[in-house]
């Protein structure tokens, strides 16, 4: 190595700017081993204390991106654009689980390399985890495959796949470095432009339940994101969604996964994950050439459902990558339920006036369904059932939510958080507000 990793650190922490050379360097010494997660940590901490210029961060995306294979698609014989979509995280965030196979309904190939939970916050990773036989770090003929017979394939990152990327973002999941602007810049876009797509779409999150809470430091987000991007030549349209509250009726990886088999059969769809994930869909569909505009794009993805076109390219994902063949029609008969079970009631009746996002995310870690350390384990079939918003009444037969934990003693602690994560009122609910807060993109 050219460039000593402790002579870049200091640097770093100095707040001197890192040349391309120097940033490839250290991607370098990442891969080989020659780094190590020490350094890596201390980086990752120089940065959120100084930042890093939008050159530094577009260098570090390039060489991440390059630390492995990026895979062409252009002799791949798909007869449709390749589209993808990332998320910054959020508190029962299964968009990309509807996404995928929802574009893929509609004529787009979908390759999406999804990344693990960090902090209090969820990942498509660990929800795909909890589908038997499902293999989530296939090898990139198997990830190919899975992609041209079912148009889409949400997989991890594999050894191939961005690999420097792969030691960082574990390792910021575990050191409080989870919520910098340039290391979520290029964590999203390496793997992004690793992963070969036409065109991107990306959803950052505002709000509690989100990696970064505040509406200022989310738009500077979305303006990196937006700006690198573009910068590496991928078509990019960037929406700010709301986070204040869990997306979705249910939080946990199983009970996510569930929950998303349900939107996509229609037996059941929340009003804002809805609308999220057809804002999103629409925004690829566009971006593809798949509609000529918005009005369009939306017809599409409200068809795409009606008709289950898009449930039966989830199934046939599913069984591309190991998964069984019957977890759209039968998902209890697959999916890891929790032994406890456990309705919390609300102090008083009443209306929900503010929930804390954040204290869900971090209950659902308390209870297994996430990760203090990155080689800790993730208990699939924990979490939150029917989750209450804000503007839902609740009262004696309208619990909080209903608990899944692995004991009784974990449910009861849980369901004190709870408690006090939720705020009730007297009313009346407020009038609902859309949860896509605004668009950063060409008209």
């Amino acid at each position: 190595m050219k460039n000593p990793p402790a002579e870049l650190i200091r640097r770093k922490r100095d707040g001197a700017s890192l040349t391309a050379d120097q940033i490839a360097d250290l991607v370098s010494g990442i891969v080989d081993g020659s780094v190590s997660d020490a350094q890596i940590a201390a980086f990752a901490m120089a940065v959120c204390f100084r930042g890093m210029t939008l050159e530094e961060c577009a260098a570090l995306t390039r060489a991440m991106a390059g630390s492995g294979t990026v895979l062409d698609w252009s002799g791949a014989g798909l007869d449709g654009p390749v589209l993808d979509k990332h998320s910054t995280g959020g508190v029962g965030d299964k968009v990309s689980l509807i996404l995928a196979p929802l574009v893929a309904a509609c004529g787009g190939f979908v390759p999406m390399i999804s990344g693990r939970g960090l902090g209090h916050t969820g990942g498509t990773l660990d929800k795909i985890g909890s589908i038997p036989g499902y293999d989530a770090a296939p090898d990139l003929d198997r990830f190919r495959a899975a992609v041209r017979a079912a148009g889409c394939a949400i997989v991890g990152q594999t050894a191939e796949l961005a690999p420097a990327d792969g030691r960082v973002y574990a390792i910021r999941d575990v050191t409080a470095t989870v919520d910098s602007i340039p290391l979520i810049t290029a964590s999203i876009l390496s793997k992004k432009l690793a992963a070969g797509p036409d065109a991107l779409v990306m959803d950052v999150k505002v709000g509690g339940g989100a990696v970064l809470p505040s509406l200022e430091t989310a738009t500077a987000l979305a303006e990196s994101l937006y700006a690198v991007a573009e910068g590496a030549g991928l078509r990019t349209v960037v929406l700010l969604t709301d986070m204040s509250g869990a997306l979705g009726f249910h939080v946990g990886n199983a009970l996510e996964v569930r929950e998303a088999i349900d939107v996509l059969t229609g037996r059941r769809r929340e009003a804002r994950l809805h609308e999220v994930t057809a804002a999103l869909a629409g925004e690829l569909l566009v971006l593809g050439g798949l509609a000529r505009d918005a009005a369009e794009a939306s017809r599409r993805v409200e068809r795409a459902l009606a008709s289950g076109t898009a449930a039966e390219r989830f199934a046939r994902m599913v069984v591309a990558l190991g998964g069984p063949g019957d977890l759209v029609e039968r998902p209890e008969r697959h999916l890891a339920r929790a032994p406890v079970e456990l309705p919390v009631l609300p102090d008083r009746a009443g209306v929900v006036g503010h929930v804390d996002a954040r204290a869900l995310g971090f209950l659902l870690l308390r209870l297994g369904g996430g990760r203090r350390r990155a080689d800790d384990a993730v208990d699939p079939a924990v979490g939150l059932v029917e989750v209450r918003g804000v503007g839902d009444a609740v009262g004696r037969d309208r619990p909080l939510a209903v608990i899944h934990a692995r004991s009784a003693a974990e449910a009861e602690a849980a369901a004190a958080t709870l408690r006090q994560a939720m705020t009730i009122t007297d009313g009346p609910a407020p009038a609902p507000v859309s949860p896509v807060i605004r668009r950063i993109g060409s008209q």
